[in-house]
């Protein structure tokens, strides 16, 4: 017995007649061809979507948007492995008519163009709700950290900026110092440096200064405290790594994203409100369920969701569930009773907490009850708190929030479900390794996320619906 063995690799044979022949019927190029074909570049806002009456013809933007969907579907996101891949994928050669663009066109495509890749997204997802794969109901939100294309170590504080600032203006000191040196050169003086290098270092050194400026300016005007150094717009995150704070807003009938966004904030609370409306515009569904987990808490954005008709569902925060630092577990905010009549709360030993002022917080101003001299003596004081005494705080909004605790309250199983609808999809990118960020700059990441939440729909859609019924649907809605 021998081995299965080719032909002899000299031995001359009848090939396909066309290209046509090497791609299955049902294989999921066929339906990017269709897609892409059936889009509006033009009126989504492509470049060179409209050709010029003169100069030299450019590569259709239609091919350039087919080669970034195959590639992020299949894992390749790199423009010179795309270029690679263009000049020896069957499937590419296909879609692309054997054309093989250059990786810095594939690269410039991406760029150009980068703010029109989530309305790509947009009309997949268009698609996707005429095959009713939206259930419109019940959303879920959820967050994750991707790095940013920017080493961790490299990233700067105001302090350091600062203090670079001073060593750059004081080598500028330097270098200046020695150009009045050569001036001497007349008089016997011998020049250290040529006039040339020194005027180049200078030019240099005063561009590094106005850089860092910008930075310290940038970081002066925004709530963060460092700044990357490849990618000034990434942020350092709570995970320790340079990098953004992707968002997704998932439906809860096939797990498809119908929202996706990219953010510096180091977390998530201020994130619930745009989420969940954004969602509910995709949707166009005026009444939504939405939850999300405790780094959502937040009155403002709890009862900016309940003005717009949806309806939050976020557990309680550490301080407002009763969680103390530590390990510790003490009296939740819902065991002290309000008294609008009196503007002061009743504790569970049965003694009044009086308004005592208002305080900025969080950009949100909030009043502050307590009971100092009834905490000191009180029996319940260590099941109450760590500290001196009980305070307990009440926003303008916490009326949103006591209807939010009661829906909760009657509905936790939501609260438990939120984690099978959207975890598995950061999963699912990640282990694509699409978790690190490529581009630089924070319209750059957007662009890019929004191509691999693409992917993501589109790997999902294929596994629900058969290529032929997505091919009729695509026909329907042109």
């Amino acid at each position: 017995m021998n081995y299965r063995k080719g032909p002899d690799r000299s031995q001359t044979q009848l090939l396909p007649p066309c290209l046509e022949d090497y791609v299955a019927a049902e294989a999921p190029v066929r339906f990017i061809e269709a897609f892409v074909e059936g889009l509006n570049l033009k009126g989504m806002g492509f470049q060179r979507a409209e050709l010029n009456a003169t100069g030299r013809p450019p590569y259709d933007p239609a091919d350039l948007l087919k080669l970034y969907v195959y590639g992020y579907l299949n894992r390749i996101r790199s423009s010179r492995r795309l270029e690679a891949e263009a000049k020896r994928n069957l499937e590419l050669i296909w879609l692309l008519r054997n054309m093989v663009p250059d990786f810095k066109t594939i690269a410039d495509f991406r760029k150009d163009n980068r703010v029109c890749f989530k309305e790509v997204l947009k009309q997949f997802n268009l698609l996707c709700r005429k095959l009713d794969l939206f259930g419109a109901e019940l959303i879920a939100i959820d967050g994750s950290k991707f790095k940013a294309c920017n080493h961790p170590k490299r990233y700067l504080t105001p302090e350091q900026l600062t203090e670079l600032l001073k060593q750059v203006e004081g080598r500028i000191e330097q270098y200046l110092e020695q150009l009045d040196h050569n001036d001497l050169e007349a008089e016997g003086a011998t020049p250290q440096r040529s006039q040339q290098e020194l005027t180049r270092k200078i030019s240099a050194l005063r561009e590094r200064k106005g850089q860092y400026e910008q930075w310290i300016n940038d970081l002066g005007q925004s709530e963060q405290r460092t700044i990357g150094v490849n990618d000034p717009e990434s942020r350092l995150q709570k995970t320790g790594q340079v990098g953004y704070n992707v968002q997704v807003a998932v439906d809860a009938k096939h797990d498809l994203i119908v929202e996706s966004q990219v953010v510096q904030d180091a977390n998530d609370l201020q994130q619930l409100s745009p989420m969940a409306q954004g969602a509910q515009r995709h949707l166009s569904a005026p009444a939504l369920k939405v939850v999300a987990d405790a780094g959502y808490y937040s009155a403002s954005q709890i009862a900016a969701c309940e003005r717009a008709g949806i309806e939050s569902y976020v557990p309680a925060n550490r301080h407002a569930s009763g969680q103390s630092k530590g390990t510790g577990f003490i009296f939740p905010k819902e065991s002290f009773q309000f008294d609008s009549t009196r503007d002061s709360y009743h504790c569970p030993g049965g003694q009044e907490l009086a308004r005592r002022g208002e305080a900025l917080h969080d950009g949100l101003i909030r009043i502050e009850y307590n009971n100092a001299p009834a905490c000191r003596n009180c029996a319940l004081r260590g099941q109450c708190t760590q500290g001196r005494y009980r305070r307990i705080y009440r926003s303008k909004e916490e009326a949103a929030v006591e209807r939010l605790a009661q829906r909760v309250k009657q509905c936790p199983e939501l609260v438990v479900q939120r984690k099978t609808i959207v975890e598995h999809v950061f999963g699912t990118l990640r282990q694509w390794g699409y978790d690190e960020f490529l581009t630089r700059g924070l319209a750059a990441v957007r662009a890019e996320f929004s191509l691999s939440c693409l992917a993501y729909n589109l790997r999902r859609t294929l596994q629900l619906i058969s290529l032929h019924r997505l091919t009729e649907a695509i026909q329907t809605m042109g």
